[in-house]
C-alpha cells in the first residue's frame, strides 16, 4: 500500500479505469462473437454496424491497437459479405 497521497490516489483511479476498460473490452468482444454466430444476413449486417462502432471507439481510445481493431473490422466485414454471397 502506497503512502504518498498522489501514489494512493493513482492507484484509486487505475482501478477505476481497470474495471471501466474491462466492461468495455467485455462489450466489445461479445459484439463480435454475436456477428460471427450470425447465419442470417440481414441479421449480421446490423450487428456488424454495431460492433464496428465499438471496435473503432476501442481504437480512439487505446483500448486496443488500432492495427488489431482494423484487422478485426476486415475479419467481420469478409463474414458478412460471405453470409450475403450465399
Amino acid at each position: 500500500m502506497p503512502n504518498i497521497k498522489s501514489a494512493k490516489k493513482r492507484m484509486e483511479l487505475s482501478r477505476k479505469w481497470g474495471a471501466r476498460n474491462r466492461v468495455s473490452r467485455s462489450k466489445l468482444r461479445t459484439a463480435v462473437k454475436r456477428v460471427r454466430d450470425t447465419e442470417d444476413a440481414e441479421t449480421a449486417q446490423a450487428r456488424l454496424a454495431e460492433a464496428t462502432s465499438l471496435l473503432d471507439r476501442a481504437a480512439r481510445r487505446r483500448l486496443l491497437h488500432p492495427n488489431k481493431v482494423a484487422r478485426l473490422k476486415s475479419q467481420l466485414h469478409r463474414h458478412v459479405k460471405e453470409l450475403s454471397g450465399s
